[in-house]
Parts: C-alpha cells; sequence; structure tokens
C-alpha cells in the first residue's frame, strides 16, 4: 500500500503519517529521554515474541525492564532513536539508526540498527514510518546508505526486501552462547 509521507519537524518531533492525521494511525516521533522505560517494554516483548525458537527461552527468560531502560537513558541522547505512539500515548515500536558499525559493508555507510514493535501492532504500517523516520535522519547527516542485520530465522527479512533492501551478506555472530548467523541487507540509496 502506497502511502503519501509528510515530514513535519518541531522542536523535538518528527511526526510522519499523512496529511491530515486521523484517530487510529501511529504518531511516530524522535524519543525522548523519558520515554526510557516505554522503549525497554517494546525491546523486551519484542525481542521474546519475534526470538522465539531462535535464541534459547533461558535468555529471553532473563532479559529485564529495568536493564534495558538504562540502556536506553544512554543511549536515546547519543542516537537517532524514533518512536511510534499509538492514539493514547502508549509507545508500541521503536527503531534507531547511525553510522555503519561493522566496516565491514563498502559503499553503506548507514546502519538501521534496530527496529521492534509489539507483536499486537506489527502489519499496520508502523515499521516502514519508523524506518522512513531513520532514513531522513541518516540523509540529514549526511549518510546515502543503509544496512541492516536480521537474526536468520527472523520473518521480518520480508519486511525489509518489501523496503527494497537486498540480501548482501551473512554475519556470524553469537547470543546466548549460541552461534547464530545474521543476515545482512542493504539499500544503496536511502
Amino acid at each position: 500500500m502506497n502511502q503519501h509521507v509528510t515530514y513535519v519537524s518541531f522542536e523535538h518531533t518528527l511526526l510522519l503519517g499523512l496529511t491530515s492525521m486521523k484517530e487510529d494511525e501511529m504518531k511516530i516521533r524522535k524519543a525522548i529521554i523519558e520515554d526510557a522505560s516505554g522503549i525497554s517494554r517494546v525491546h523486551v516483548d519484542a525481542w521474546r515474541t519475534t526470538y522465539k525458537n531462535l535464541i534459547p527461552d533461558s535468555f529471553l527468560d532473563q532479559l529485564s525492564y529495568e536493564e534495558r531502560e538504562q540502556m536506553w537513558k544512554v543511549n536515546i541522547p547519543n542516537g537517532n532513536v524514533y518512536v511510534a505512539e499509538n492514539t493514547t500515548g502508549k509507545i508500541v515500536g521503536f527503531a534507531c539508526g547511525g553510522k555503519e558499525r561493522s566496516g565491514k559493508f563498502a559503499g553503506y555507510d548507514g546502519e538501521l540498527y534496530a527496529i521492534y514493535i509489539l507483536e499486537k501492532y506489527q502489519g499496520q504500517g508502523i515499521g516502514r514510518k519508523l524506518t522512513e523516520a531513520v532514513k531522513h535522519r541518516l540523509r540529514d547527516i549526511g549518510l546515502t546508505s543503509m544496512v541492516i542485520l536480521v537474526l536468520e530465522g527472523n520473518k521480518a527479512y520480508q519486511f525489509y526486501e518489501a523496503l527494497g533492501g537486498k540480501r548482501i551478506g551473512i554475519m556470524e555472530d553469537t547470543i546466548a552462547d549460541t552461534v547464530v548467523n545474521e543476515l545482512v541487507y542493504g539499500w544503496a540509496e536511502i
């Protein structure tokens, strides 16, 4: 479904949506430090649903809202973090990105570090809007291309392909003492 996206900049807010935002649409905005708790809830809950059967349950069970909240309190001021709020102001998704971190992908200077949406809100266009917010910010800071790493077995690869990402590689990683493969998707132009 093609939607016309309008960017409206406010002091600390980036809204994305149709020209006249309807009640059932999500509000996408730049995260502020007070969002750390909401982001941590999405982060932990999304990991538990997204990576079930891909990462050991023992690891997923020990994920802590409090630890993730502390992590996000550090990351929000230093990063390009965006949140999706439902009509009641609850954070239901987030995304962040910046410079490509590994240096292993020649020709790709940006990276979508993370994008997570609560399972109940997936498939509603929120991921596309969050990705666009990060891409818009990457362009603002002079980056022209982007990669994202996707845990092998995660169906999100279909989402990245639908957004025009091309599989450009595979990397080995270790999560919870388990060796996993991460598929690398790239956009030569953002």
